[in-house]
């Protein structure tokens, strides 16, 4: 497959002395790649349905998944599963039974050694393995976690509101009202990717590099089919040659309050390995990336969805603050998480041994209609729905939890500050995938009211 391949470094964010620059792709995308094996191998994979098997990515790429799920937190919301793609493991369905498990730590590990956290397990023997600190235990964890926790506090989201602002109002400026185009590309994103490159301190001009290397991280497909799981290392690889570069310069010079500069004035991160270095890349850009692109297109699928919740938004925008904990809710922008039992347990009254999987489906503890009455709707006034999962619980929350709600208050307000209206009326796409509840495409019109 013919791929275009850039220069690293003709520019002042890169530099490596000599000249001899290397080079990184920029396509095929990670979903174009599983599209086209998928053509030439069948759409299921070769793969016999399994009674409960909840990994199968056509489930979220057709958004075929609530009836099942939905059977499971009524029959049995402690489930297992065995002899499907990803090995045999453990459904966890429930709102409560998530909470419990992440709520115990040392006994439901995130470690890479044990498998880390998503359902895909590495090959026997494996060596690309990608430490970061959501795959680690404590002390580690804590240690590292707390190096990034400073680019999150109120006062640097604050600052960082300034520039999120600014930039959202010019992508929406720029949209056509009343042609169709594709909500996806054009905003979620645009601005997802803007606003990480933002708070890592790369350079701009190669901003949407940071896309590219999200989708292929964050692919489960991707790393799990082996033609794939090859050139998927190859990108990756690409990506940590490139933050090297970056790296070094920003190390002669590391004053300044993005990650990246944070990462190398840390103790416990300046001198990583190199795997763990890709690994806490990798976190950092999935982590800001899929989160609130997700998150920007179901807004807008939500709201079309459910026209007289988007009146109710635009007749009360004091409604604004709880609306973005709802959207969050209803659309769960990370489908799972994984954990590893460390020793033998009970769990709800099953017998769980240690080395067991355990698969916590956050995307069915948002629609836990004991937690979330009528749950499948979206409900811009709904109490408790701060009380979603998207985030995860306990000490592995995702640290940039504030950015991505601000990112999406920001957006709502500046559609509502131009009185512009999102109307789905064209193909819309998902991602083929357990991992990433995305969108690939969304076509859209705009209108004014």
């Amino acid at each position: 497959m013919e791929t275009e391949r850039q220069k690293v470094g003709h520019r002042p964010g890169i530099n490596d002395g000599d000249n001899m620059l290397p080079t990184y792709r920029t396509e095929p995308s990670a979903d174009d790649a599983v599209d086209a094996w998928l053509a030439s191998h069948g759409q299921d994979e070769g793969a016999p349905a399994i009674a409960g098997d909840t990994s199968r990515p056509e489930f979220y790429s057709q958004a075929r998944w609530e009836p099942l799920f939905r059977q499971m937190r009524e029959a049995a919301p402690l489930n297992r599963v065995e002899g499907t793609a990803y090995g045999d493991y453990w459904n966890i369905c429930s709102h409560s039974l998530i909470m419990e498990v992440e709520g115990k730590p040392d006994l439901f590990s995130s470690s890479w050694k044990y498998g880390g956290i998503t359902i895909a397990d590495p090959a026997p023997g494996e060596e690309f393995q990608l430490p970061m600190f959501i795959a680690m235990d404590e002390p580690e964890h804590s240690a590292q976690r707390k190096t990034v926790a400073p680019a999150f506090t109120p006062a640097h989201i604050a600052e960082l509101a300034v520039k999120l602002r600014a930039h959202t109002a010019t992508v929406l400026d720029s949209l056509p009202v009343g042609s169709r185009f594709d909500w996806v590309e054009k905003v979620s994103i645009e601005l997802a990717t803007s606003m990480l490159a933002t708070i890592l301190g790369f350079p701009w001009e190669d901003r949407h590099l940071l896309t590219f290397w999200s989708d292929w991280a964050g692919h489960m497909e991707a790393a799990r089919i082996p033609e794939l799981f090859q050139v998927r290392r190859e990108m990756l690889t690409e990506m940590a040659t490139y933050f090297h570069l970056l790296w070094e310069q920003r190390r002669a010079s590391p004053e300044g309050t993005d990650l990246l500069g944070m990462m190398i004035r840390s103790d416990s991160m300046s001198e990583m390995g190199p795997m763990e270095f890709i690994g806490n890349l990798a976190l950092l850009i999935v982590g800001g990336n899929d989160t609130s692109r997700t998150s920007m297109s179901a807004a807008i699928l939500g709201l079309d969805r459910f026209p007289d919740e988007r009146a109710k938004l635009v007749a009360d925008e004091s409604l604004l603050p709880n609306a973005v904990q709802e959207i969050i809710r209803w659309h769960t922008p990370i489908a799972h998480m994984r954990r590893t039992a460390t020793a033998d347990c009970e769990l709800a009254g099953q017998r769980i041994a240690a080395g067991d999987k355990l698969a916590l489906w956050y995307i069915s503890a948002n629609r836990d209609e004991a937690v979330f009455p009528d749950a499948d709707r979206l409900d811009l006034s709904r109490a408790n729905a701060r009380r979603h999962l998207s985030f995860g619980h306990g000490i592995h929350r995702c640290v940039g939890a504030r950015l991505a709600e601000l990112q999406l208050r920001i957006l709502l307000e500046e559609l509502m500050k131009r009185r512009l209206q999102v109307n789905v009326v064209g193909e819309l796409r998902r991602v083929h995938a357990n991992f990433v509840n995305g969108f690939r495409q969304m076509e859209v019109e705009l209108t004014s009211y």
